[in-house]
């Protein structure tokens, strides 16, 4: 016998990984643990009819002579199967994109980092050319995009990335995602919530309110940041920080929250080994003290290059301008001149436009370049002021399609941040 089996509190990089373990491994059964994450069991409940499962209680595992393991490494954190642990004839594979040296031996299999077990397992169902049904590349891309975050996690790599577009070629339905992939709140969430705000502390760095908080963890536990995320919405500070150490593999999980627009988490996790954006972030440290841990946030946060990065600091100066009269074949030289895209329109020593090359799509005739730029200009201006954050303009730029703002100072212009601007500010290229 050949069974296939993932940890305890499955999750759906877990099922997936199992399910896609049996096309790999026909002759192997799929064998769930007791425990699944809360999404995960209400797929089930609707679609158990497409996936044959059995749990460990429905098979002689004296029988079983193959055992592969999917989305785990050690033997702990299997349900049921320590009889199978070191006996002689029985040859163990294991699929896994967890870095961290499990206790488990294993004759084969894969164990690579990438953001997600499923993503190995569908690179060798493409090499075996393994056809899929609509509903079975449904749940591999689930495994994918959850342990992903729908491929916007800093682990994910272009491996996991080809393996959703190879999985979407397989009509893998957007839809029931969507209905399934929701954040998993478990009573081991909230008791873990409930632990950290017993020991809640909120401090004031730089000028933001933020809450480091410290906690001990024994074992895996999946989701973290929705705890760090409600921990920070409750607490009501500018950003969060977790700490999560787990004694017996000497490492910290670090996870970071932030609605400040100031305050720049990704910046912090990337100092830190980490990654992620302005708003959101994670590290893993090991052989760290969560002492150490936490005044290494603090000094990164006091000397946060980004924190105190204002639209001043990213605009250009001084402005090329033009008036309401100059006519569009002049602006038309200067955009081609320049290699700019926009040019603001100043009358009397304020903004009354904005001109784009997007404006000369409505230049239908070639006598209409002789016409003033106040023909064709955009008097829908937005504008913003030099202390404002990067956050704040490119908010406005999504906000209303731009890509420049204007730097406007009591009433005069100063300046002028462009959409490569801000781009060059959240891709940590501002020069030193």
């Amino acid at each position: 016998m050949q069974i296939v089996t993932t940890h305890k509190n499955a999750d759906f990089d877990a099922l997936a990984s199992v399910i896609a373990a049996t096309l790999l491994f026909p002759d192997a059964l799929a064998v769930l643990p007791k425990t699944l994450n809360p999404n995960v069991k209400a797929f089930l409940s609707i679609h158990k009819d497409l996936f044959l499962t059995y749990t460990p209680a429905d098979i002689d595992l004296k029988a079983v002579r193959r055992l592969i393991v999917v989305d785990a490494n050690s033997w702990n954190r299997l349900d049921r199967m320590d009889p199978l642990k070191g006996r002689p004839g029985v040859e163990v594979l294991v699929w896994d994109h967890h870095e961290e040296k499990g206790t488990i031996q294993a004759a084969g299999g894969r164990r690579e980092a990438v953001g997600a077990t499923t993503t190995l397992m569908v690179r060798d169902l493409r090499r075996t050319r393994t056809p899929l049904t609509p509903m079975q590349a449904t749940l591999l891309l689930a495994g994918i995009y959850e342990d992903t975050g729908n491929l916007t996690f800093p682990a994910t790599t272009a491996q996991d990335a080809r393996a959703a577009a190879w999985l979407l070629d397989r009509r893998a339905d957007l839809n029931i995602l969507s209905t399934f992939l929701k954040p998993a709140y478990s009573e081991k969430h909230k008791a873990m919530l409930f632990r950290m705000l017993e020991h809640a502390r909120r401090s004031k760095v730089k000028g933001h309110r933020i809450s480091i908080n410290k906690t001990v963890i024994d074992g895996h536990i999946d989701s973290l940041a929705v705890v760090v995320r409600m921990y920070m919405e409750i607490l009501n500070v500018d950003a969060a920080f977790g700490i999560f150490s787990d004694p017996s593999k000497d490492r910290c999980m670090v996870i970071g929250r932030s609605q400040s627009e100031g305050l720049d988490v990704g910046a912090i996790m990337r100092s830190m080994g980490g990654g992620g954006h302005p708003r959101a972030g994670a590290a893993q440290i090991k052989n760290a003290n969560p002492e150490a841990v936490e005044n290494w946030i603090l000094e990164l946060i006091q000397g946060n290059q980004q924190a105190s990065v204002q639209v001043s600091d990213l605009m250009s100066f001084p402005v090329l301008a033009v008036g309401s009269s100059t006519r569009m074949e002049e602006v038309a030289l200067l955009l081609r001149q320049k290699g700019i895209t926009g040019i603001p329109v100043i009358d009397g020593g304020r903004i009354t436009g904005m001109i784009s090359r997007r404006d000369f799509t409505r230049v239908r005739k070639e006598s209409q370049l002789k016409s003033p730029v106040k023909a064709f200009m955009s008097t829908a201006v937005h504008t913003i002021a030099p202390g404002q954050s990067p956050m704040r303009a490119a908010e406005i730029m999504v906000k209303h399609d731009v890509g420049r703002l204007p730097v406007v100072d009591n009433g005069q212009l100063i300046g002028i941040v462009t959409r490569s601007d801000v781009m060059r500010y959240f891709y940590d290229l501002l020069p030193d």
